[in-house]
């Protein structure tokens, strides 16, 4: 982010998304949210595409942070499966719990990305910022096809995250999704 006051700007936005939907962001509802006086939010981002966009990078960087924050706390042995399991499981659980917020806005930005072009290069290229380190991880951890296993890692965590927050299979338990983050990666790192 460029300025305090885009950060400011795009975190009300995500604040805004996961309260009301993508029908309540506007530029007088993010100024309001953020405490802005009115305008400011046109002055970081004059139209709704570019708000949209705004939006995306900040969440983007948010859910790098709160990655790093699950990896820095995790104690790593050799980067197998049981590290690679506490990983998936530590954040999923942040993300559906601590970081619910950014996790719901960002379901609300990957639909509106499926209608918008310009939307949908920035939300691919974010997920491609996802895939990518978990198919290193995968190699790392002696995946025999690191690659396929990779997207259909990050399917099935988002899979876990969707149902917890929008779905209806509530918030499982940091162990039943350490359980089934094991099952994953079992089937995943077999031969």
């Amino acid at each position: 982010m460029n300025s305090q006051r885009a950060v400011l700007v795009a975190d009300a936005a995500i604040a805004i998304l996961a309260e009301r939907g993508m029908r309540g962001l506007t530029h007088r509802a993010v100024d309001e949210a953020a405490g802005l006086p009115p305008g400011s939010t046109s002055n970081c981002a004059r139209t709704r595409a570019a708000l949209l966009e705004l939006t995306l990078a900040r969440l983007s960087e948010r859910e790098a942070a709160a990655l790093s924050t699950v990896v820095s706390a995790l104690p790593f042995g050799e980067g197998g499966a049981a590290d690679l399991t506490e990983l998936l499981a530590a954040f999923a659980y942040a993300a559906m719990t601590e970081h619910r917020e950014t996790t719901v806005a960002r379901y609300e930005l990957a639909l509106e990305a499926s209608r918008r072009p310009e939307l949908r290069r920035l939300y691919d290229e974010l997920g491609r910022r996802i895939r990518e380190p978990a198919v290193a991880m995968l190699a790392a951890a002696g995946s025999p096809d690191p690659v396929r296993r990779g997207g259909q890692m990050v399917a099935y965590v988002d899979g876990l995250l969707f149902d917890a927050v929008a779905g209806a299979g509530g918030i499982p338990s940091p162990e039943d999704l350490r359980a089934a983050c094991e099952d994953l990666m079992s089937l995943f790192l077999r031969g």
